[in-house]
């Protein structure tokens, strides 16, 4: 008898024991999985930002791919971190933005819907596929998901429908060349930066938007100036070189305000509007290349809406880079699609969520 109650106690030890063991190894896992998640989001937004090597990357980690640029790296890294915990809608939405930044549209919006079979009322993943449906002109799947979500967030909704109207109207901007007098009081002129040179330099578009904002400047000289750029090159940013740029011109520096942190339009807008906000802006003109012109003025109001910026007029001066306003006015596809992604991303819909608005 005292035989069988030992051999079961040893038993029932063993029992626990193993238990113990299975979970213990499940939350090693878990980790490992974890650590490598991490590993792949950074890796693939460092690929974002600086590019790399793809026949290394191809050799190193994506065996059997052949990879055709930054993005696809992007969109494979976080691959890869999705298979490791599907239930990750973070991931799942890093891999459609980096299709979209491919242009490779069918898959983009199959992603979303494949998340919005996981979660049919995410918010987040019926209002980015309405937006795209919308630029790409896919309007019977654009009206149900704006009905579906009309039903479970009704002001949300409006008000995302209301973003696009207003992009809309900003699509039909009639583009101005001359200086002119800004209305009101409150006045500020944010001028966007363009790509350095490697080694530091200004490029001929970003001097072609620099003129056109000291003669702006000049016809308003109580507006503040925000020169926005934060890319560095050579161990300068766009940002300190403008402002060095107008200085030069005559401008008084204490009317410019440096903006060196954004690394593209979105952390133009995103860092320009806090400026804004801090002096009191509420009239502003806003310049750069006419290409960009049309996607940069729909972002930064939306941005200023996101953030509680109530802007009481915003008009452009454009720095003409077509051959004539005409070509200037037509509106590629592509064109088209980046005024949404971007008008998306000040709206708050993050395109790699947690990690890059």
């Amino acid at each position: 008898m005292t035989r069988f109650k030992l051999t079961a106690g040893i038993l029932a030890l063993m029992a626990v024991t193993g238990c113990s063991s299975v979970a213990t190894h499940k939350n090693e896992k878990f980790y490992q999985n974890q650590e490598k998640i991490s590993e792949y989001t950074q890796k693939g937004m460092d690929y974002y930002w600086h590019g790399g090597d793809l026949k290394k990357a191809e050799k190193e980690f994506f065996k059997g791919i052949t990879l055709k640029g930054k993005y696809d790296v992007v969109e494979n890294y976080f691959v890869e971190a999705s298979n490791l915990n599907p239930s990750r809608l973070d991931l799942r939405f890093g891999i459609a933005s980096s299709q979209i930044l491919q242009g490779k549209t069918d898959e983009a919006l199959d992603t979303y819907r494949e998340i919005i079979k996981i979660y049919p009322d995410s918010f987040e993943a019926n209002m980015l596929l309405a937006g795209y449906d919308y630029a790409l002109g896919n309007m019977d799947e654009y009206n149900e998901i704006m009905n579906k979500m009309k039903s479970i967030y009704p002001e949300k909704t409006r008000n995302f429908e209301q973003r696009i109207l207003r992009t809309e109207d900003f699509k039909k901007t009639q583009f101005n060349t001359y200086p002119f007098e800004m209305p009101g009081d409150n006045q500020a002129i944010v001028v966007l930066g363009y790509a350095l040179g490697k080694d530091g330099v200004m490029q001929p578009t970003l001097i072609g938007r620099l003129e056109q904002a000291l003669a702006m400047a000049k016809k308003n000289p109580n507006a503040s100036i925000i020169v926005t750029g934060g890319v560095p090159q050579g161990g300068v940013t766009e940002a300190y070189l403008m402002k060095n740029w107008l200085v030069e011109k005559g401008i008084n520096p204490n009317r410019i305000y440096i903006e060196d942190q954004a690394k593209d339009t979105v952390g133009n807008a995103l860092y320009s509007v806090n400026i804004l906000k801090n002096i009191g802006a509420k009239n502003v003109n806003l310049i750069t290349s006419a290409s960009h012109m049309r996607r940069a003025l729909a972002v930064l109001q939306e941005m200023a809406l996101t953030e509680g910026l109530q802007l009481s007029s915003l008009s452009n001066l454009v720095y003409l880079d077509y051959p004539s306003l005409q070509e200037a006015y037509s509106i590629t596809p592509k064109e088209n699609l980046v005024i949404y992604r971007d008008m998306m991303r000040a709206a708050g819909f993050w395109a790699y969520p947690g990690i890059q608005r």
